[in-house]
């Protein structure tokens, strides 16, 4: 038997040839080998007179082993290698062909670049795992939810200090701010809460875990328990005194909209802005002003109700006084109060005043207020405290206690009368 006479047949082309042949031997219709196929009986009268003419090897496809027509040349396919080797070594398929087609304009399909990456060794198939959680549905309205978070990751890639991302993320629309600092604290919060509001406005609730900036972990004091009131961070005080609720997450999980943008943001932005060779942290937060734009243009979703929850800012409320660290200090008797281990002499104060407290502002400008009652008061730093005035030195005079003395009088059995041996000794003295 010659080479050319084996006929390579799959199982789908062996299953038509047998209904075909029946076809052929007249044993059943052309419609019934159309039903038993799912093909139209068009397509089975072409079937059966290419069996007929050319025999078993007419089910063939005539495409078999023939090239594609929409192959693309291979001259392509090195150069696009080559370029994804030089300056796209760890991206993924995905952001390797928008940047192939941004930068090196060439024109290539994502999944055709990770067939041929897969092919050269360059990438990995990645299957996710598929925990089970219990769905949450998305938010209807825009602005009925944000989901807030600090994400800590390496993104100058040591070009430059290490920063957090403060992110944003509406639930409804995933529509995405942020802004990079320095750390994640109460001021980086506060700051890029304040950014955010003057943005898009004051949304319903906010959704956060329990980091210590979110959720404070003082216990009350014995005033707060007998006015029932619940200890809050200053994260929390502010957003409660612009009548935004703020809700804490259970796990990572929960608010995983913002977990998943962290990670989409940890690959791209970090890939993006080494190619801008951006190194500080004013650089990056100028840089992201325009990649958010296109990044929310790509990524964002269309609310299932169009009715924007945000409300506007009240006119009559003081950003700057809310997005501060307010804390309650002791004043004393002469007015002064001790506040990060310095001393602070208040300057003028109302008449009849008879608080034992103040209230101590450090605000987002890095300025100090001290206010009582909502009013601001003059105070100045003491960076010296004087000295106690002290008298002229007395030396102490020595006591030595009377005859009569119940010391005299108390002895041991067997020892020595220990008031007698100090008298002598003093007397030895003098």
């Amino acid at each position: 038997m010659n080479q050319k006479d084996i006929i390579a047949m799959n199982l789908k082309e062996l299953k038509r040839l047998k209904v075909i042949q029946e076809v052929i031997n007249k044993r059943i219709s052309q419609k019934m080998a159309a039903d038993i196929l799912a093909l139209s009986q068009r397509q089975i009268r072409r079937l059966t007179k290419r069996v007929g003419l050319e025999g078993e090897r007419g089910i063939i496809h005539q495409s078999r082993g023939r090239p594609s027509n929409h192959k693309l040349p291979a001259r392509l396919k090195t150069k696009v290698i080559d370029s994804y080797k030089k300056k796209y070594p760890d991206f993924g398929p995905t952001l390797a062909a928008e940047k192939l087609l941004e930068i090196d304009k060439i024109k290539i399909s994502k999944e055709t670049l990770r067939g041929w990456l897969i092919k050269e060794g360059l990438w990995m198939k990645q299957r996710k795992s598929r925990p089970h959680r219990h769905w949450r549905p998305r938010c209807e309205c825009f602005g009925q939810m944000v989901q807030m978070d600090g994400s800590h990751h390496d993104w100058l890639e040591s070009r430059g200090p290490g920063l957090v991302f403060m992110c944003y993320i509406d639930d409804a629309t995933s529509s995405t701010f942020g802004r990079f600092y320095n750390y994640e604290g109460t001021f980086p919060a506060m700051d890029s809460f304040k950014r955010y509001i003057k943005r898009y406005g004051l949304p319903q609730a906010v959704y956060v875990d329990k980091h210590t900036t979110y959720k404070s972990t003082r216990k009350q004091t014995t005033e707060e328990q007998l006015e029932n009131k619940e200890v809050m961070s200053q994260f929390e005080r502010a957003l409660d005194e612009l009548g935004v609720n703020v809700i804490h997450a259970n796990s990572p999980q929960a608010k995983g909209r913002v977990e998943r943008v962290f990670r989409t943001f940890q690959d791209r932005l970090v890939k993006e802005m080494r190619i801008k060779k951006i190194k500080t942290k004013d650089e990056a937060n100028k840089f992201l002003g325009g990649y958010l734009s296109i990044h929310n243009r790509r990524f964002s979703l269309l609310p299932q109700n169009k009715t924007n929850l945000h409300r506007s800012i009240p006119k009559d409320i003081e950003l700057n006084q809310i997005f501060s660290k307010r804390t309650k200090v002791a004043l004393r008797n002469d007015f002064t109060i001790r506040y990060n281990k310095r001393l602070y002499q208040i300057i003028s104060m109302p008449k009849g005043l008879r608080t034992r407290a103040v209230f101590v502002e450090e605000r987002l400008n890095n300025n100090m207020y001290i206010s009582h009652n909502g009013f601001n008061l003059r105070y100045k730093q003491i960076d010296i405290k004087p000295p106690k005035p002290r008298g002229p030195f007395k030396p102490r005079r020595l006591y030595i206690p009377p005859k009569d003395h119940p010391w005299r009088r108390f002895r041991l059995p067997g020892s020595v009368n220990n008031c007698q041996q100090k008298e002598e000794a003093l007397a030895g003295v003098l």
